[in-house]
């Protein structure tokens, strides 16, 4: 049995509580003059998101059922559709060569069905527009502080290199007179995993049902075509007013913190391609409680 002199208890007290002590000095970043950890550090969910497990415990297999499409056998050879310029020519061999009969896109049929393609939502983007940046860039600083706010993107936030955090739109060619090139207009944020599934739970759950005057996403006429390029994209998009942001938790908590509020335009971009795309996403997204109108 160990004996517990009075010098041994004394020293062990101290040591108690504090965290050991650093060898090697942490080297420290030249700009902000903040420590550089050894490691690289990744920032982790530390729950399971409520929205990402309901899509694969409920809603993943009853998307496949409404969305799948029989097929009897092997799909035929796709046409072949001669091109406008030979392209064993050397003269034409690096030259744009479009087919003959203009793009073929809005005609594909979309790919077979299978466990591993059902329809999902793959990002969210969110952009807003600001003329008064055009004057001075300085009044995006606001719109800025709401977006980071709103997502809680930043750039390669905690270790995630991926990430790109709320990116300033620059202009690039010049419309009406006063959009000019490398004038930045506007900013952007491109939502994935946890961050995208948390923001479409505050838009159904806090945002949609306070708007008085919303009826809904607004669906195309009964007679639109389903071959044009929006039809086949598997996007859709969506506006919010200026006064739904101040209905979002991350604002409403300190509404005053910004000068004002600002009107965005939201994107649900999902894998969905060929025919129908945009069909099947309004399918997915109905599932998510979003609500869609006809006129």
């Amino acid at each position: 049995m160990p004996i517990h002199t009075p010098q041994r208890v004394a020293r062990s007290l101290t040591r108690f509580g504090r965290p050991p002590p650093i060898r090697k000095p942490l080297k420290r970043d030249w700009r902000t003059r903040l420590p550089i950890p050894h490691v690289n550090i990744i920032g982790r969910e530390y729950s399971p998101n409520r929205l990402e497990d309901y899509y694969y415990s409920s809603v993943q297999d009853n998307a496949m059922y409404m969305t799948y499409i029989h097929e009897a056998g092997p799909r035929p050879p796709p046409r072949q559709i001669r091109l406008t310029h030979d392209p064993t020519n050397p003269y034409s061999k690096f030259r744009q060569n479009p087919p003959v009969g203009g793009s073929q896109r809005g005609k594909l049929p979309p790919p077979p069905d299978t466990p591993e393609n059902v329809i999902r939502l793959e990002k969210i983007v969110l952009h807003s527009f600001m003329k008064q940046a055009i004057a001075s860039r300085s009044n995006l600083l606001g719109l800025i502080m709401a977006m980071r706010a709103l997502t809680g993107e930043t750039e390669k936030g905690a270790g995630r290199h991926k990430v790109g955090g709320v990116q300033v739109v620059y202009g690039k060619k010049s419309v009406g007179g006063w959009i000019r090139p490398n004038i930045p207009v506007g900013v952007k944020v491109e939502l994935k995993g946890t961050p995208m599934y948390d923001f479409l739970a505050h838009l159904v759950e806090f945002v949609l049902p306070r708007l008085k005057d919303f009826p809904g996403i607004i669906l195309p006429p009964a007679g639109a075509s389903e071959n044009s390029p929006s039809a086949v994209s598997g996007v859709v998009s969506m506006g919010l007013e200026p006064a739904a942001m101040a209905f979002f938790p991350q604002i409403e908590v300190n509404v005053d913190a910004y000068p004002k509020t600002y009107g965005m335009h939201i994107h649900f971009v999902t894998n969905a391609t060929g025919v129908g795309a945009e069909n099947r996403a309004r399918a997915l997204l109905s599932a998510f409680q979003l609500p869609f109108t006809r006129r």
